[in-house]
């Protein structure tokens, strides 16, 4: 088997304002989208997102141990500006840490079972051929 994709879901009535964020500020292309989903791939990459949206009020306790991960530069800075985008939209949005080298994003109205991630890229360099 050969990875495709995977899966998050994503509070209905904020649904198409997460999608837009991805199109709009990250560079996603959506490639498919039906009543209840949608795959989005970014250009240059072959894995894809899918969302499913959900009518769900509860959160997972530990949704930040599930990550959209990004690799950047400047990784605070960046999720800060993701940030200000979601709360130009209406959407309460937050920044934490994991380390002086990774950091997540919360849209806790938007986001049922996970954040969005941004490491610096020497963490990805993991000294394996693959």
């Amino acid at each position: 088997m050969k990875l495709n994709h995977f899966a998050n879901r994503v509070e209905s009535r904020h649904f198409d304002t997460v999608v837009e964020m991805f199109v709009s500020r990250l560079g996603f292309v959506v490639l498919r989208r039906t009543e209840r989903s949608l795959h989005m791939r970014q250009p240059g990459t072959n894995v894809d997102v899918q969302f499913s949206r959900t009518q769900n009020d509860h959160r997972d306790e530990d949704k930040r141990r599930s990550q959209i991960s990004f690799l950047s530069e400047t990784p605070r800075a960046d999720l800060e500006a993701l940030a200000r985008w979601f709360q130009e939209h209406g959407l309460a949005a937050s920044v934490g840490a994991y380390s002086d080298r990774e950091f997540f994003l919360d849209v806790p109205e938007a986001f049922i079972d996970f954040v969005i991630e941004a490491m610096l890229p020497e963490l990805a360099e993991y000294g394996v051929e693959v």
